[in-house]
């Protein structure tokens, strides 16, 4: 029985008596089977149904709109039209269907699909057009093994090739990758494990040096390394430009990546006698392996692509060149500007080959990096501390 209790207003002072919980007031909720509730992330036919009529009744208002009462012809009218006309439908029978959370789930996952459908939609189009329109020079053997030295812009694709600017691109981005990897991870364990009163510095430079122009840092090692210390355009030259382009960003994202690992790992590696410079080497570095291979990645992608720093710290070549310290040295994307602009045909072709191939090599590059840094299966994170135990089992014994 629940009972509650109430003063008795006794002279030596306020007792408290039971009351029974029959002269209490019942201000129970009222009776009854409590509501369903219903997981927003579950879909249900009617969820698919309304979803599916809202899309296509928005394209076919959206196609009388454009064609047939406004004079919008093209597919850029129509695909906002048509996205703006489905949201509209799927709110109005979501709110005839639902509640407001069903309502702002729809629309919600609406725009979501839509941005991702479009980012997808953009970057098959532009994979597609690149190897659409090198389609005739990519299939001859002889446009991966044969240079351009002495190939016009009007010999056939038989002749010629660009084994320079992938030799070229080879050389620069591993230099560029053996100068900046060391740096940027350094810099990353420096900002998340070490701190200090330069940590705010470092880290504001660092944010600053993400958004950095790439002429400008072309410009940098132009100024400093060719006119002021009178070294020649080479590929090493190119390197550095490139260098200075990729450190901010694997640094960045080393540094993100560093301070997802738990902080139990770090505590425990301490806790065992470790020193902070063996914990962060034997099980920090380890735990965030594969967040590493992105950020290299992600600097990869950024430096491979550039054109300026190149073009104004190593120069073109049409011949093979192998020595990065002295001679200029092409690259994919160099080769690319420079053979887009002479206007011709043939040449044009052979830049989007080039480009294809540029996109293969940057593929290869990802999958590779995302191979070597999978962590193996059977490992156990116990095994990340096995450096700190002295001795075995059968020592103690």
């Amino acid at each position: 029985m629940t009972i509650s209790l109430e003063p008795t207003g006794a002279a030596d002072g306020p007792l408290l008596r039971p009351v029974p919980a029959t002269t209490m007031r019942d201000e129970r909720l009222p009776s009854g089977p409590a509501p369903r509730r219903r997981k927003v992330s579950a879909t249900t036919a009617e969820d698919r149904f309304v979803t599916a009529g809202s899309w296509v009744a928005g394209l076919a208002i959206a196609w009388v709109v454009c064609y047939r009462v406004m004079p919008w012809p093209g597919v850029l009218p129509l695909a906002v039209c048509w996205l703006l006309a489905s949201l509209l439908f799927l709110a109005v029978a979501s709110a005839m269907t639902g509640s407001a959370t069903t309502v702002r789930d729809r629309l919600a996952t609406g725009i979501v699909t839509a941005g991702a459908l479009t980012v997808g939609f953009a970057l098959l189009s532009t994979i597609v057009f690149i190897f659409v329109r090198g389609a005739q020079a990519l299939p001859h053997l002889n446009m991966y093994v044969d240079d351009m030295s002495g190939v016009g812009p009007r010999d056939p694709f038989t002749q010629g090739g660009i084994l320079h600017a992938i030799i070229g691109t080879a050389i620069e981005i591993t230099i560029a990758v053996i100068i900046t990897v060391p740096l940027g991870i350094g810099t990353a364990v420096y900002l998340t494990e070490v701190g200090g009163r330069f940590s705010r510095v470092v880290r504001t430079v660092v944010d600053a040096m993400t958004a950095l122009p790439s002429i400008v840092a072309g410009l940098f090692i132009y100024t400093t390394l060719i006119v002021a210390l009178g070294v020649h355009r080479s590929g090493l030259a190119a390197s550095l430009a490139l260098s200075v382009m990729m450190l901010p960003i694997i640094a960045r994202a080393s540094d993100v990546v560093l301070r997802v690992v738990p902080s139990g790992l770090r505590e425990a590696g301490l806790a065992l006698g470790s020193s902070r410079w063996r914990t962060v080497w034997h099980v920090v570095l380890p735990a965030a392996r594969p967040g590493l291979a992105t950020a290299l990645i992600l600097g990869v992608a950024r430096g491979i692509g550039e054109t300026s720093p190149v073009l104004l710290t190593s120069g073109t070549a049409s011949f093979v060149v192998t020595d990065p310290v002295h001679g200029v040295m092409n690259s994919l994307p160099l080769f690319i500007f420079s053979t887009v602009r002479s206007g011709e045909p043939i040449y044009i072709a052979r830049a989007f080959g080039a480009a294809a191939v540029l996109m293969t090599f940057v593929l290869g590059l990802f999958v590779t990096a995302r191979v070597l840094a999978r962590p193996a299966r059977t490992r156990r994170r116990r095994q990340a501390f096995a450096f700190l135990r002295p001795h075995t089992d059968q020592e103690h014994l």
